[in-house]
């Protein structure tokens, strides 16, 4: 499913930033997870513009914070059936079990 969403920000004219694909999920474990996450959250200020897509987990949640307080765009996508991807408004964003009480914080 990555793959996926890599090909379509690249069709879409910009570098995708994806920190699965960046650090391999945590690197295996084989680092510290803070250090994964501080690596992560470097890339999220560098960027211009943050891409959410699926449900909307504890670390996204995250990097959504840190773009609100930097005042860069953020865009949220559904995907369907793990290769179709659509833009989607706030009011459609999904969460991850436990989260949906955060939806205020889009």
């Amino acid at each position: 499913m990555y793959q996926h969403i890599s090909k379509f920000v690249l069709e879409h004219g910009c570098v995708p930033l994806n920190p699965f694909t960046s650090f391999n999920y945590f690197m295996l474990d084989t680092v510290p997870r803070d250090t994964v996450r501080y690596a992560n959250n470097n890339l999220v200020r560098k960027s211009d513009q943050l891409w959410v897509f699926g449900p909307v987990s504890d670390g996204v949640l995250d990097e959504i914070r840190q773009y609100k307080v930097m005042g860069k765009p953020i865009n949220y996508f559904k995907i369907i059936k793990s290769k179709e991807i659509k833009e989607i408004q706030k009011s459609e964003v999904s969460f991850e079990d436990g989260l949906e009480n955060y939806v205020s914080e889009l």
